[in-house]
């Protein structure tokens, strides 16, 4: 149910994402590799200094590469904001989820080879992984809206033929081995590709969503273990103000190249802040495929809880800060 609600996020948002833009302006996608790469160097700095071991840094880096889409898209409906800063923190965080899925499973398969054939071998496998989920979320992109118009549906509420789409997608995913985060996306982003009108669906996917989204956040916090959190909360602070600040400065340096001010440019790294659900999701993952490194990660899950409660509120502010959301709305 997670994964579904997780998918549903990530559908909706890949629907958001306009690629002919990320073209037309290709400063915006540099600043997003740009950043999650000093981000993923920042972080494992921090992880290397405070002692931890090099796989463990390293997981701990890829992870904290990402923004997590649940909390992002969840504020920025609910603030109905709208503008440049809004555009790019969606884009971003859509860039630093594929980023984050590849360096992750890229990291675990150079540690389960540990070879000196594991890199090529690893980084060919996540490669082939990120394919085949984008190959499985373009499938359905193109069948789905091509079914709906076979029976005449397709200008109407496609609210629950979505849903189930992305239910089935995600279930294909968990029998598959493939990203559901990727795949997700992938099948969103066609569906905007083939035009097909999705403005009558509901925002967050009405009262389905509503109640997926709880338990996303539910199960999420659930599987935090209250005393790893406490026992590596220096680290974790630490962790969170680094990946704060190479966000920040990697976005704000493509300011001008992208077209918006230093100010907007800063705002924009400061929004990539949520990260939560995304890793509890992405460690569960790697736990249920049997890899016990990830239960070195307890620094994460205290990241995970810090921004579970902070990153709607920096979201929220920097927002309202740009000009692109009232201040009468109040954060989730």
């Amino acid at each position: 149910l997670a994964n579904i609600a997780f998918g549903l996020v990530l559908f909706e948002l890949g629907n958001r994402i306009n690629l002919r833009w990320l073209v037309n302006n290709p400063w915006i996608g540099v600043a997003g590799l740009v950043e999650s790469t000093l981000t993923f160097v920042a972080v494992y700095l921090v992880a290397i200094a405070f002692g931890a071991a090099q796989i463990t840094a390293l997981l701990m880096a890829a992870l904290s590469m990402a923004t997590s889409p649940a909390t992002v898209v969840r504020v920025i409906n609910e603030q109905k904001s709208s503008g440049q800063m809004t555009e790019r923190v969606l884009h971003l965080s859509a860039q630093n989820c594929v980023l984050a899925v590849f360096a992750f499973n890229a990291i675990i398969g150079i540690w389960l080879f540990r070879t000196q054939d594991a890199v090529s071998e690893a980084l060919w496998q996540s490669l082939v992984m990120l394919a085949a989920s984008i190959v499985a979320g373009a499938v359905f992109g193109l069948l789905v809206p091509a079914l709906l118009r076979a029976i005449g549906n397709a200008q109407q509420d496609t609210t629950v033929a979505f849903a189930l789409a992305v239910i089935l997608l995600v279930s294909v995913c968990d029998v598959g081995g493939l990203s559901p985060v990727v795949a997700a996306l992938a099948f969103g982003l066609t569906v905007r590709s083939r035009r097909v009108t999705f403005t009558q669906t509901q925002r967050n996917f009405g009262a389905l969503g509503e109640v997926l989204t709880v338990l996303l956040f539910v199960y999420a916090a659930s599987t935090l273990d209250w005393r790893l959190v406490a026992a590596s909360g220096m680290m974790a602070v630490v962790v969170v103000l680094a990946r704060l600040l190479a966000k920040t400065a990697g976005v704000a340096a493509f300011s001008h190249l992208s077209g918006v001010t230093w100010r907007k440019g800063a705002l924009t790294g400061l929004g990539l802040a949520p990260l939560a659900v995304f890793v509890i999701l992405m460690l569960e993952h790697a736990r249920y495929a049997g890899l016990k490194v990830v239960d070195e990660l307890h620094t994460m899950a205290a990241v995970a809880m810090l921004l579970e409660v902070f990153g709607p509120i920096i979201i929220q502010r920097a927002l309202i800060w740009a000009r692109e959301a009232p201040e009468s709305h109040h954060a989730p």
